[in-house]
């Protein structure tokens, strides 16, 4: 019991360590806090910026839910398509592979082109970084469903395209799209950032990092910003793996338990 407890609390070490670490190297070594300012400026910054954190968060998180919500209705029944139907696959797949090495920046002409300065613009940048990732693992996992199991799904009475979809081909590529979504949720979130450096709305923790701390150098702000977005996104991931993999996937556990 004792040993259980010291692992729970093993990760707090390298924690430590990196702070000190930081506080060490801002205050004895850079000495200018506009490169590198120390952890209790940044500390004392979500004090002076409490005011403005959380509408920030919540205007991110709506552009991120925006294009999380598109990416996952348009990927998942393309994915389904392109797995399943080898003829959609090879007639897809090419224009998929020319358009996914865009970076989702080079969109934003399109975005604010198509939807103006609003959160659409910022949800469709969001879309294209959280799109390929969800796109591609999830067709990867319907093109891998072993033939015997579709075989089988034959035998039990499954009959046809639809049925054989819906109980064997789904169930089987389950994993595949969770992994998608968990990799392009990530992916998206580091879109947040972009989509919203070009001012779509008055609030957000791109647009205020970018259009409100940098060009004032007030590191520190920024700094801090950046630690909320990280805080942010680790709090989605452990959502998410704590509902999906936790809940859904409880039956799939690996060698870590």
């Amino acid at each position: 019991m004792r040993l259980v407890t010291k692992e729970k609390w093993l990760w707090l070490v390298p924690l430590i360590i990196v702070i000190l670490l930081w506080q060490f190297v801002a205050v004895y070594v850079v000495k200018t806090p506009s490169i590198l300012p120390s952890v209790t400026a940044v500390i004392f910054s979500f004090y002076e910026l409490r005011n403005y954190i959380l509408p920030d968060i919540l205007v991110s998180l709506l552009h991120f839910a925006i294009g999380m919500v598109l990416a996952f209705a348009v990927a998942l029944p393309l994915a389904i398509a392109m797995g399943w139907y080898d003829t959609i696959f090879k007639a897809v797949d090419p224009i998929i592979e020319l358009i996914r090495p865009i970076p989702p920046l080079a969109w934003v002409p399109l975005a604010i082109a198509w939807f103006h300065l609003t959160h659409y613009a910022a949800g469709f940048i969001i879309f294209i970084g959280a799109f390929f990732p969800i796109l591609i693992a999830s067709y990867t996992g319907f093109r891998d469903v072993p033939k015997v199991l579709v075989e089988t799904g034959k035998v039990l009475g499954c009959i046809g395209n639809r049925k054989l979809i819906r109980y064997v081909a789904i169930p089987y590529a389950l994993p595949s799209i969770a992994t998608g979504t968990r990799v392009g949720m990530g992916v998206a979130w580091m879109c947040v950032v972009a989509a919203e450096m070009f001012s779509v709305s008055n609030y957000g923790l791109g647009f205020r990092l970018f259009t409100k701390f940098f060009p004032m150098h007030q590191m520190d702000y920024v700094v801090a910003y950046m630690l909320i977005l990280g805080l942010v996104a680790l709090c989605i991931d452990r959502a998410f793996r704590h509902f999906v993999e936790g809940k859904l996937f409880k039956w799939k556990k690996g060698i870590v338990k």
